[in-house]
């Protein structure tokens, strides 16, 4: 009887061993328990720690209340601007309803996955290129809400989504790459402007100044001829400026310019001086008689003029009449006979008389000139 009493008591103690290992559970901190009683949902949802199940009866099932990060896989899609691109995207999620998660969906990290991957094809769809690349806040925004609004209904929350990265074609890269250089390109002419323009002011500024003082021309010239001498590897040409000439003009004393007229005085020739060896003026009553004796020589040289143009048909002048015979000059005064051979037969001579000047200078041969030869009459 003993015997037998002592292997029940043993029984007994092992199948509450067994008992007790089966229904005990420990639930972790960052867990929550739902128990399943004959596949009901009990309403009390197990904390962490030890916790009794009934072994058979009820099922255990833990969920992870801890923040998942989930990678979305790149999706391609094509911008509302018509550019292929390449995204792929971060979510961070967790549980806030272990019951509901565990409930509502079957499987709710391959929901939220699946929900992550369409949204981002949706966003990609709806945003131009440029918002893309520069303006990603308010997409995470707007691709957390997308996903956030079905996850409700399953227990879960959405903590925060990123877009990590975005490719592009290479075609497109160049012609991003091109267009960023033309920007840099015009923004770098656009301030070269702005800095030459500042330069001329500031350039006719100084230049308005030196006008002022000559001497600061100079001096400025010869600052920049140092600064290029400071190198020896060039060979330096020192121009000589018309500014430099005026301002040794001007720093001139006035001595020199009054002597300067007094010296062209002295090149200009001088009035001729009566000399023992040159004919006095002729009187006023010898004027007419040297007037008379230049006439013949004028008129020569006009008739050999006249001859050597042929005329076509010469018309008839009426006869002209020599002009009288001037009075009588001086002793002093010869006279000269005023036929030439060339004159035709009945023209009418006239005297010339001698220059005064050949009558005074002994040392000179008397000048006579060719009388004027008289014009033939031509017949009535």
């Amino acid at each position: 009887m003993v015997q037998d009493l002592v292997i029940a008591v043993v029984t007994a103690a092992s199948a509450g061993v067994l008992y007790l290992a089966a229904a005990a559970k420990i639930v972790k901190q960052y867990e929550r328990g739902v128990v399943l009683r004959l596949g009901r949902l009990r309403d009390d949802v197990r904390g962490p720690g030890f916790t009794m199940v009934v072994p058979g009866i009820d099922r255990l099932r833990k969920v992870n209340m801890q923040i998942v990060t989930m990678p979305v896989p790149a999706q391609d899609g094509i911008t509302r601007d018509n550019v292929t691109v390449r995204v792929d995207a971060v979510i961070y999620f967790k549980v806030v309803d272990a019951a509901s998660a565990l409930i509502q969906v079957e499987d709710y990290r391959f929901a939220v996955s699946q929900m992550a991957q369409t949204s981002l094809r949706s966003i990609i769809g709806k945003s131009d290129l440029d918002d893309l690349l520069s303006n990603r806040e308010k997409l995470n925004q707007g691709l957390e809400l997308m996903i956030d609004s079905p996850a409700v209904g399953w227990g879960v929350q959405i903590d925060r989504v990123e877009i990590k990265d975005v490719s592009l074609p290479e075609t497109m890269k160049r012609s991003m790459a091109r267009q960023a250089e033309a920007d840099r390109e015009r923004r770098a002419r656009v301030i070269n402007a702005d800095a030459e323009l500042q330069a001329s002011k500031k350039l006719a500024e100084a230049a308005s100044a030196m006008s002022s003082q000559p001497a600061a021309l100079q001096l400025r010239l010869l600052q920049t001829v140092v600064a290029v001498a400071a190198e020896k590897n060039s060979t330096l040409v020192l121009p000589f400026p018309v500014e430099l000439l005026r301002f040794l003009e001007r720093a001139q004393p006035s001595a020199p310019q009054d002597a300067a007229p007094a010296s062209q005085q002295a090149l200009r020739p001088s009035p001729p001086s009566a000399s023992p060896t040159q004919a006095p003026r002729p009187s006023p009553t010898q004027r007419p008689a040297q007037a008379q004796a230049q006439r013949p020589a004028q008129g020569q040289a006009q008739a050999q003029r006249s001859a050597q143009t042929p005329q076509a048909h010469p018309r008839p002048r009426p006869p002209q009449r020599s002009p009288a015979p001037p009075p009588a000059p001086p002793a002093s005064v010869s006279s000269a006979p005023a036929s030439t051979p060339s004159s035709p037969p009945g023209a009418s001579s006239a005297s010339a008389p001698s220059s005064p000047s050949s009558s005074s200078d002994p040392t000179r041969p008397p000048r006579s000139k060719p009388p004027k030869p008289s014009k033939p009459l031509a017949p009535h």
